[in-house]
């Protein structure tokens, strides 16, 4: 569902003018319609850059962060990608339009309905949605070459750090989740990995287990 002519001018400004210059990934915030994916009392602020909530107590993020984890992710037209938190469903879709394959996972399986009839609904078949514990990412489907965790955790969980590609990248928000956050940028090369401090963020925290919905 594409924005209408003057929203979309405005909201793709409101991106630039926050750090988000990457091409593909304005590209894809402009087709990926943001207001598809709010519904109810905060319609209306569908495309202001504000983070809304959403059922089950989460969030969806504001949109200059999810262009700026995006950018920061630098997913390719061949990778294969694993999401955790599901949510909306709005950055898988992101995700989606940019990648290969998205693997997204949720604790929430009602979050993971909602989201697969918003994906199904914006014709976007490349994204597969499951219910599941995020700290554990996804080892059937394991390496990825790109990672992208949007809820906090205190440190890079160890499990979705063994699933990533060699050269792969994941951004992750780090911190506690009562206070102000790290988004932080991890490059596998090799034995290696390389940590890059992007900005601060305020995202829910990561939780362990699948919830009894």
């Amino acid at each position: 569902m594409p924005l209408d002519s003057m929203r979309k001018m405005q909201f793709l400004f409101a991106l630039r003018s926050k750090g988000v210059t990457d091409s593909r990934t304005l590209g894809a915030m402009e087709k990926i319609d943001r207001g598809h994916f709010v519904r109810g009392h905060f319609a209306d602020r569908a495309y202001d850059d504000i983070p809304l909530p959403i059922s089950y107590g989460q969030t969806i993020s504001q949109p200059s962060v999810v262009g700026l984890m995006t950018q920061a992710l630098n997913v390719r037209p061949r990778d294969k990608v694993l999401e955790v938190g599901t949510g909306s469903g709005y950055q898988a879709a992101v995700l989606g339009h940019l990648a290969r394959r998205v693997y997204s996972v949720d604790r929430h399986h009602g979050l993971i309905q909602e989201a697969g009839g918003r994906l199904s609904d914006g014709d976007i078949y490349n994204v597969t949605l499951l219910t599941r514990d995020g700290c554990f990412g996804l080892p059937e489907q394991a390496p990825f070459d790109r990672i992208m965790v949007t809820a906090a955790a205190e440190d890079p969980p160890a499990p979705l750090l063994a699933q990533l590609k060699e050269g792969g990248i994941m951004v992750v928000p780090v911190g506690q989740s009562d206070t102000l956050q790290r988004l932080i940028k991890i490059i596998r090369t090799g034995d290696r990995l390389d940590y890059h401090e992007l900005l601060p963020v305020r995202f829910v925290p990561l939780i362990e287990g699948v919830a009894p919905d």
